[in-house]
């Protein structure tokens, strides 16, 4: 793990899954059902809490940063074109949780498309070809990417012919992330040692800020009102990426609500949570994340300010 799970931390990430498991019983909250990772830097590396980090969950469009890193890593390394409606997709697949912009990229990184059936060789060497997507971050070596699979297109309900037979018949390949592999995510792109250039980082960042002052704040579809990023005070600064899915058809793919959250305020060390959840009366609770997102900025915020520069003695002459 990139973290390490401290005394404060630790205090900190219990005091607030029973607050808020508290808060919202009603609604069948219980640990078992949220995973929870908190980190920030502490100049030394990173410090946390894990709760369920390592559970894998139906992803939905938590996918999109993943491929967004990837497309943006391709363009610099010259695997793949630049063109308008790439860079269309690499902004809007992050900024509205829209399938057909992750799908192009998925398109365009893989050199595939998804339809009808394929048999033999043809349907391996296009398995092969999805497989890249995973393939890419295998390499960063990453223990959090343990259990992750992000090869499926993004799709609001069942799947036919070779995207089908990707998933099987019991839904082995459904894709899947867990808290920690989105909070790996988060530090590599802001505080880690990606290799990527300086610019492509910045355009990944870029494509994660959230302005709580523009007007498409108070639209669900644009990730702050009923996410962890719902009600913090104002003044801070935000990067996120939500994701959702109603009744798709698929239990195992139904009622997912996740978000991965940067804070960053004036004086004081950022700020990542991420949060799982699945069931339909959690997923569709517009109060909960932005509660958990509070409670935790509103505990966490003393563990954050940075710690003034000493005082420096006056010389003294003789």
């Amino acid at each position: 793990m990139f973290f390490a799970q401290t005394a404060d931390w630790t205090e900190l990430g219990r005091a607030v899954l029973g607050d808020i498991t508290a808060q919202f019983a009603a609604v069948g909250l219980t640990e078992a059902k949220l995973a929870l990772v908190i980190s920030a830097p502490t100049g030394f590396g990173a410090a946390g809490f894990a709760h369920r980090g390592g559970a894998g969950y139906y992803p939905a469009d938590l996918t999109a940063p993943f491929h967004m890193l990837h497309g943006l890593a391709a363009l610099e390394a010259g695997r793949i074109a630049a063109h308008p409606d790439l860079e269309r997709a690499l902004r809007e697949m992050v900024l509205w949780p829209s399938d057909s912009a992750t799908n192009y990229v998925i398109d365009c990184l893989t050199g595939t498309t998804g339809a009808t059936a394929l048999e033999g060789a043809e349907y391996l060497d296009w398995a092969a070809k999805r497989g890249r997507l995973d393939l890419f971050f295998w390499q960063m070596g990453w223990p959090e990417w343990e259990v992750c699979r992000i090869t499926q297109k993004q799709g609001s309900d069942l799947r036919y012919g070779r995207e089908a037979r990707l998933v099987g018949a019991y839904g082995e390949g459904l894709n899947s992330l867990t808290a920690l592999s989105a909070a790996r995510l988060l530090w590599e792109m802001f505080e880690g040692d990606l290799p990527v250039s300086s610019e492509t980082l910045r355009r990944a960042q870029f494509h994660m800020q959230r302005d709580p002052a523009s007007p498409d704040a108070v639209f669900p579809n644009f990730g702050l009102a009923e996410f962890l990023g719902g009600s913090l005070p104002a003044g801070l600064k935000l990067w996120s990426k939500p994701a959702q899915t109603g009744w798709t058809g698929d239990a195992k793919t139904a009622w997912v609500k996740h978000d991965m959250l940067r804070i960053v305020a004036r004086g004081m060390r950022p700020l990542h949570i991420v949060a799982m959840v699945q069931g339909r009366a959690l997923s569709s609770d517009a109060a909960l994340l932005p509660a958990l997102g509070r409670m935790i900025w509103d505990r966490a915020a003393p563990l954050l300010h940075m710690p003034k520069p000493p005082k420096t003695a006056p010389i003294e002459h003789d």
